[in-house]
């Protein structure tokens, strides 16, 4: 069964910077999109941003310009770069496919608060 594990999180001030980082089991990280996706508290999961096999990125507007997300083929692994942190990105954060198609991991928690 494929497994993702994350890991990365944590707290951070208003506009301070973190790197997540996911791999993922059965070298999914380089078979399929890849996305990274977040849930905070009360709120559905959202994608916020994407990869794709020949590295095209997509990002939810909320996070555009402020957050990268890149692929280590040799590694089986996927960061997420993220700089300019609001409160407003305070949430669990997972990788999965693009489209979420494998069970979520355990996810990394990013908490923004001064």
């Amino acid at each position: 069964q494929v497994r993702f594990v994350e890991s990365g999180g944590g707290l951070v001030q208003p506009g301070g910077s973190l790197r997540l980082s996911c791999t993922g089991s059965e070298s999914i990280v380089n078979r399929y999109a890849m996305g990274w996706h977040r849930q905070a508290p009360g709120k559905r999961r959202e994608l916020v941003a994407s990869i794709t096999l020949d590295g095209r990125t997509d990002f939810a507007d909320s996070v555009k310009g402020r957050f990268t997300i890149s692929r280590d083929k040799a590694e089986n692994m996927v960061y997420l770069q993220m700089n300019n942190l609001k409160p407003d990105d305070t949430a669990d954060y997972y990788c999965n496919t693009k489209f979420a198609q494998y069970p979520w991991g355990q996810g990394t928690q990013v908490t923004v608060s001064s």
